[in-house]
């Protein structure tokens, strides 16, 4: 019996169907197949009922996929700790990222740490859109919290972004210039909708406020959201990386300025109840390590289990 094969059906019990884990793994359904079955001879036990276009557990299916949960879990721990960090690295880890502003510095510190770990391979995922994470078979995910969509994670606060009031010296020209947030609701704003179908029709300021805003534009993208705050077709709420160069150059004006910044947070995400990899192990404690602001954020505890 191959740790493996037992890894392979976690992933079918996951997907629910041997063509998804296949498909998922990029190997052939028949390899797939084959391999489930030599795990179910060795183990001389009947893990799936299977049906012309389902599979469902069995009961021994289902204690023994609870209890390898745990097996393999140990089983990385203890390789990590015999190892003291020296293992060479190898498997593949699947990795989402929510399209933020520090996209790109994320994705440098993944090509660091697979040029540190040259036999580990990596897809990388970008996506506004919730992706059941076990279902999809992704170890890893950067997220802001209202982006979160399984009922059951492990999230470590990474990175902090200071959201401000902005918009275009042609806008302010044209529709004037409100002098309190509560003037922004007689203005066109740019709305944004989280792919959860939630939508900023009320922005949280820094005193745990919220702001009510409307507008004729509304976007999923920050991308664009900021594209269309500089070509003045509205006020946007924007993270303050992506405006610096912009205020400089006088480009973009913030408004209120002694109104505090609202904090936004970037999570490091994976599933509670699946095993973490040693790859994804070593992975999760190189980002927190070499993510600047990682080590500075402050919340009342470093992991947190979220429920939704």
């Amino acid at each position: 019996m191959k740790t493996e094969d037992i890894a392979l059906f976690h992933r079918i019990v996951e997907t629910g169907s041997i063509l998804e884990a296949a498909n998922l793994l990029n190997l052939p359904k028949s390899t797939v197949s084959r391999r489930l079955q030599s795990l179910e001879e060795s183990l001389n036990l009947k893990l799936f009922h299977r049906q012309s276009r389902a599979i469902t557990l069995t009961s021994a299916g289902s204690h023994f996929y609870e209890k390898t949960l745990t097996m393999l879990a140990d089983l990385a721990q203890t390789l990590d700790q015999i190892t003291d960090n020296k293992a060479e690295l190898n498997g593949h880890l699947r990795i989402l990222i929510f399209p933020i502003p520090e996209m790109m510095d994320i994705v440098s510190k993944i090509f660091n740490f697979m040029d540190a770990n040259p036999k580990l391979s990596i897809e990388i995922i970008s996506s506004t859109e919730p992706l059941d994470m076990v279902r999809h078979n992704i170890d890893i995910a950067f997220m802001v919290q209202e982006t979160f969509s399984e009922i059951d994670m492990v999230a470590k606060p990474i990175i902090r972004e200071e959201l401000y009031f902005v918009a275009s010296p042609q806008y302010l020209a044209k529709a004037g210039t409100p002098h309190s947030p509560e003037e922004i609701e007689q203005h066109n704003s740019i709305l944004f909708r989280f792919p959860n179908g939630k939508t900023f029709s009320e922005v949280p300021l820094a005193n745990d406020a919220m702001q009510a805003v409307k507008g004729n534009l509304c976007t999923n993208s920050i991308q664009l959201a900021y594209e269309a705050t500089l070509s003045g077709r509205g006020i946007g709420y924007l993270p303050l990386r992506i405006c610096q160069e912009d205020f400089k150059q006088a480009k973009l004006v913030r408004l209120f300025n002694e109104l505090p910044p609202y904090i936004a947070v970037v999570f490091l995400v994976y599933p509670s109840r699946r095993f973490l990899s040693l790859a994804s192990q070593r992975f999760i404690d190189y980002m927190l390590a070499n993510l600047p602001e990682s080590g500075s954020y402050q919340s009342p505890s470093t992991q947190v289990k979220v429920w939704i």
